[in-house]
């Protein structure tokens, strides 16, 4: 089975599986193929992975994703004026992490070669015809292409055309790209002349892009455009094995990464909701969103203060906030009858026998957004800006301003990345959703490759989130998270979905659909969803009225009977609806009953399975 964002990529899995590959070389194919197709992601971004191995029945994660290169410091961006990273160009991006976790993720699993795996990607690279969604993606997006002299020269082929980007159905051309992988399997297939393993063979194609001519043309297109990239932040970055985090709901183990992902927002979800009869209620019964919304804001309380790189000190109080017990006092909050427009982050330390040494930090940030008067004033933050009370203001009269309210919704729901979901006869289940580069992307001079956003994904002030403050090194807190499941200790579930910050809740409501409501895996991918804006944004502009929580703020589907809306509204809920509450969920169901493979996927996008 082999599932992701486009029809032509998920064709790239299925053409490995027929040329022997196992479900780690379909999904590192089906991964090169979406970055050659900016769906919507580029080579320059990073990689995230679940994968089962069968041979170990344990779940392995792997992190692939960059760094804040040299000089990114919270000093840097302030004296720019940014409240966050930007969201655009060579200052937004950290390091490349998709090329050198391909690589690991092929070179320790998978089968085949390099070269096998890279030939639909490098086919495409060579000329395919482009899609009408990203073609016209390109066309929205062509004033801020035309600042970047090699993004350009790639994207709009018609330069002065009334439409500069390329046209659907076009054979789209990417010469640097193609010279680009050209130049890592040359040096995977000079390798094995010398006589080197397959393994090897692949590494060396790694050290090319990581410490070779490939990174001296990224660093140099990067600092040329204004970026901080040195060669020893390419070479001295490398992919990480990780042991991933888990929770038991129900009898059923969810596997997801670690805390430098959003990733546990959703186990720690699923602990407090252990702690209620969720079918009682009803599926999206006014009770159950309810739960559901409060829970969330919980979880997404404490991933706002709590989550970051683990790999810096401090480290994040993960154990804690895993715990079932401190999940059990979270779940005492909840209001059965109202939304709490002010959760706040927890004290996980008391479940890890340990004192919480961000007790005054948590009070300042308590005090900050209940009296917002000194907003503004306070030292760590740019000023300029007004009260909270009015920024908030000020983002719900954008939103209920704009023609289509439901129109910003989907652009954040439907924003960035795509999923890859692939399993095989032999047990091998892979989840990846990888990210970075997606359009409008900064091209790192003549490589063609598309470098990553994911820097405005850290905070400059550590009264928002100490653990993720920006620092040289150091990996920011994204909200990307692939997602297994296994039952009574075989593979059950693999699911990802793009979305931002709506990815964890997307995904918990796909879970219990199938756990809690009986749904097939197709019914659970399309079934609605509902979104909430109460939590920090972790993408979006560089000012706080761009990332501060919206509080109520809930968006139903349309087909939600009004008696449920109306009854939310008394709750204190701001309710929109719209047609779209979700962004393409993709899963593969392993039916150990019968031996088969079930896959799903939504209709919200382009996404696509073949299974056979």
């Amino acid at each position: 089975m082999a599932i992701t964002g486009k029809p032509l990529a998920a064709t790239a899995g299925a053409l490995i599986f027929e040329r022997g590959g196992n479900a780690v070389d379909a999904a590192c194919a089906m991964l090169a193929a979406t970055c050659t197709m900016w769906d919507v992601l580029s080579w320059g971004g990073e990689t995230q992975a679940l994968i089962y191995n069968p041979n170990t029945g344990k779940v392995i994660a792997i992190n692939a994703l960059g760094v804040a290169p040299t000089g990114a410091t919270p000093e840097f961006f302030k004296g720019k004026g940014y409240n966050f990273p930007p969201e655009y160009g060579p200052l937004a991006a950290v390091t490349p992490g998709t090329p050198g976790g391909l690589c690991y993720m092929l070179a320790e699993y998978g089968k085949l070669s390099l070269k096998d795996i890279l030939a639909p990607a490098m086919d495409m690279a060579a000329g395919y015809p482009i899609d009408a969604q990203t073609a016209n993606s390109i066309e929205r997006g062509k004033e801020r292409i035309k600042q970047w002299p090699y993004s350009k020269a790639v994207f709009l082929p018609h330069l002065g055309e009334e439409r500069e980007a390329p046209e659907p159905g076009e054979i789209f051309v990417q010469k640097d790209l193609l010279a680009t992988l050209q130049k890592m399997v040359d040096a995977e297939q000079e390798a094995l002349k010398q006589g080197k393993s397959r393994e090897e063979a692949i590494m060396a194609a790694y050290d090319r892009f990581y410490k070779g001519d490939i990174a001296e043309e990224i660093v140099r297109g990067n600092q040329e455009q204004g970026g901080l990239f040195t060669m020893d932040d390419l070479a001295n970055w490398k992919p990480i094995e990780e042991e991933p985090l888990m929770t038991s709901y129900k009898g059923i183990d969810v596997y997801k990464l670690q805390e430098w992902t959003q990733g546990p927002a959703l186990l720690q979800a699923l602990n407090i909701l252990e702690n209620f009869d969720l079918k009682a209620m009803g599926y999206n019964s006014a009770e159950y969103i309810h739960t559901l919304y409060q829970t969330m804001n919980l979880a997404f309380a404490d991933r706002d203060f709590y989550y970051g790189d683990p790999y810096f000190t401090p480290r994040p109080p993960i154990k804690g906030l895993l715990s079932k017990a401190y999940a059990q006092e979270r779940a005492k909050l909840i209001n059965p009858d109202r939304n709490d427009p002010n959760p706040q982050p927890g004290d996980p330390y008391v479940y890890e026998g340990t004192t919480n040494p961000f007790k005054s930090l948590l009070a300042q940030r308590q005090k900050l957004l209940a009296d917002t008067s000194g907003l503004g004033e306070l030292e760590n933050f740019v000023p300029k800006h007004d009260a909270i009370s009015a920024l908030n203001g000020a983002l719900e009269f954008d939103y209920a301003t704009t023609a289509s309210a439901d129109s910003l919704y989907n652009d954040r729901l439907l924003r960035g990345t795509t999923s890859v979901e692939a399993a095989d006869a032999e047990g091998w289940v892979v989840s990846i959703t990888p990210s970075g580069g997606w359009l409008p992307a900064c091209i790192a001079g003549r490589t063609g490759i598309g470098m990553s956003q994911r820097m405005q994904s850290f905070v400059l002030d550590s009264i928002i989130d100490p653990f993720n403050v920006v620092a040289p090194g150091k990996r920011p807190r994204v909200t990307l998270t692939p997602s297994m499941a296994l039952k009574e200790g075989r593979p059950y579930l693999a699911f990802a979905v793009q979305g931002g910050d709506t990815q964890e809740q997307n995904l918990l409501q796909f879970f219990l659909n199938m756990v809690e409501f009986d749904m097939t895996v197709q019914q659970a991918t399309e079934a609605a969803n509902i979104n909430s804006n109460q939590l920090w944004l972790s993408l979006g502009g560089t000012l706080f009225k761009d990332r501060m929580p919206r509080p109520g703020s809930i968006l139903l589907s349309n087909s939600t009977d009004r008696e449920v809306a109306d009854r939310l509204k008394a709750m204190g809920y701001t309710v929109r609806q719209g047609n779209r509450t979700s962004g393409p969920i993709n899963a593969i169901f392993i039916d150990e009953a019968h031996g088969s493979l079930w896959g799903g996927s939504s209709n919200n996008g382009e996404d696509y399975g073949i299974g056979w």
